[in-house]
């Protein structure tokens, strides 16, 4: 799956597969994170870290990739590195983590990961940017506030089982959301 979804990618636009962002890890370690890359080439020199539904810097490909949550597939890399664990507080960029850093020097005691409480809530996140007319401001203000407070959730019940509920919970919510997707975009086009 992660061949056909690399060549899908190069033979759509003929950039790199990758995307790999500097974030910050457990004990403020910086380390490189990997998504398979759903942007035009150098669209983090276009615009801002992060993105909302409409952005143009997305590609055809790569609104398919994100719908799925398939550009995530390569932090599994990121895991076997050990710079990241399945479930854990989602790694944030050095200029978001500065913001918050009192914040952040209780978050990052623990490993970063692919899925914890925020990413499940946020899994749409681009759709709730958006709404505002400056998505970063909005991010900073009302979005990572709420994700730190779901992070700090996740450090109070951290334990084997709770990293199991959230595993299983984050494949319910990506398989359905795949489905929900699919299908209003079938109805759309039927009518």
């Amino acid at each position: 799956m992660l061949l056909a979804i690399a060549l899908l990618i190069k033979l759509s636009d003929k950039g790199p597969i990758f995307f790999s962002q500097r974030r910050i890890g457990q004990s403020f370690k910086p380390f490189n994170l990997l998504k398979f890359r759903t942007m035009v080439v150098n669209a983090d020199k276009m615009g801002p870290s992060i993105t909302s539904k409409d952005d143009p810097r997305i590609t055809k490909m790569g609104r398919l990739l994100r719908k799925a949550k398939l550009d995530e597939f390569p932090q599994l890399l990121n895991v076997l590195k050990g710079d990241m664990s399945l479930v854990g507080p989602r790694p944030e960029v050095e200029r978001y983590v500065r913001i918050f850093r009192n914040d952040y020097e209780d978050i990052l005691k623990v490993k970063p990961g692919i899925t914890d409480y925020a990413a499940i809530e946020f899994r749409d996140e681009e759709a709730v940017l958006r709404r505002y007319d400056n998505p970063e401001e909005a991010y900073v203000n009302e979005v990572l506030p709420k994700k730190i407070s779901f992070y700090k959730k996740y450090i109070c019940e951290v334990s084997f089982f709770t990293d199991i509920k959230l595993i299983f919970i984050t494949f319910n919510k990506v398989i359905t959301g795949v489905a929900e997707r699919t299908a209003s975009g079938s109805n759309i086009h039927s009518s």
